[in-house]
């Protein structure tokens, strides 16, 4: 297999969708096994010893599940059915188990479940460039940049330190507008829309970033309807579910948001305040958008996902 058919079967990754919402469990999985393979050079793992890392990224950068028992077995559903074409998955007996086996931990640790990256994949990875290329696709599909950083270090993947062996190959992914950024921050009268942050070094803002409701990787449109201007740290709490927006754009906090000092506390006084106003001639964010954060990205109680 060759790096360019290695990338194209990333990029072709299924999306999955569990009760209408996004399920990033198979590139989560990917992308914990990438950080073992970069770290040990093995990119094999039994269930038992992938069911907790990869249910907390789950956890974390997925919708949530109501019930802990299901928080603790999410792992179950990319271990069985992440692409064989870049996956072996076998019982402890080296038995093959075919994707139609039960998803339930249960049953994969009853099995002795073992998986692991195909060698013609993992020959292909074991370029350093090739292996951060392959994570960048990853995160350029299926998260957004705030999240991107953090999903890496959960992971333990340093991609600066392994995009030091330049490949050259390019990136597989779709290019933002030209000019959208400056468009939505001006928009917003250079402001953050939840906090009203306006900080500039001299004459040049600082820290004021256009954010995508519906993120980038997910099809979101490069456009004033899908975005709105925010603080560096306004933008990571929203791409994080910590904040959200309601259908009338007043502003919600996740009830699962915990915070102990004073500075953490000033995010739960948002709840319920109203987005800024966008200057005259700008249209506000689309409540279609708002819907897909609300029901795919805020850490609401109440939303059955796997």
């Amino acid at each position: 297999m060759t790096p360019d058919e290695v990338m194209a079967r990333l990029s072709r990754l299924r999306r999955a969708q569990i009760g209408g919402k996004r399920a990033p469990h198979k590139p989560l999985l990917l992308l914990w096994l990438f950080g073992q393979f970069a770290a040990t050079g093995s990119a094999r793992a039994t269930y038992a010893e992938a069911a907790s890392p990869v249910s907390q990224l789950i956890n974390d950068f997925g919708p949530p599940v109501r019930s802990p028992a299901l928080e603790r077995q999410r792992a179950a559903m990319p271990f069985v059915h992440l692409e064989r074409s870049l996956w072996d998955l076998r019982d402890h007996h080296g038995k093959e188990m075919t994707p139609d086996v039960p998803e339930t931990a249960r049953w994969l640790l009853d099995q002795g479940a073992v998986g692991q990256l195909r060698p013609d994949v993992t020959a292909v990875l074991a370029d350093r460039a090739t292996l951060a290329a392959a994570a960048r696709l990853l995160l350029d599909q299926h998260f957004t940049p705030v999240l991107s950083e953090m999903i890496c270090a959960a992971v333990g993947l340093d991609l600066p330190v392994l995009e030091a062996a330049q490949s050259g190959r390019a990136r597989l992914r779709r290019p933002r507008a030209s000019g959208f950024a400056e468009e939505v921050i001006r928009a917003y009268a250079y402001q953050c829309a939840m906090c009203g942050f306006d900080g500039r070094l001299g004459r040049n803002p600082v820290a004021i970033e256009a954010a995508h409701v519906r993120w980038h990787s997910q099809d979101g449109p490069d456009d004033l309807a899908n975005a709105v201007a925010l603080c560096s740290l306004h933008h990571a709490l929203f791409d994080c579910g910590v904040l959200g927006l309601s259908p009338d754009l007043q502003i919600t906090v996740s009830p699962l948001y915990v915070a102990t000092s004073q500075a953490g506390r000033a995010i739960d006084a948002l709840a319920g305040q109203p987005l800024l106003h966008v200057r005259p001639g700008h249209v506000y964010v689309d409540f279609i958008y708002v819907n897909w954060h609300t029901t795919q990205v805020f850490k609401s109680h109440g939303r059955q996902a796997a």
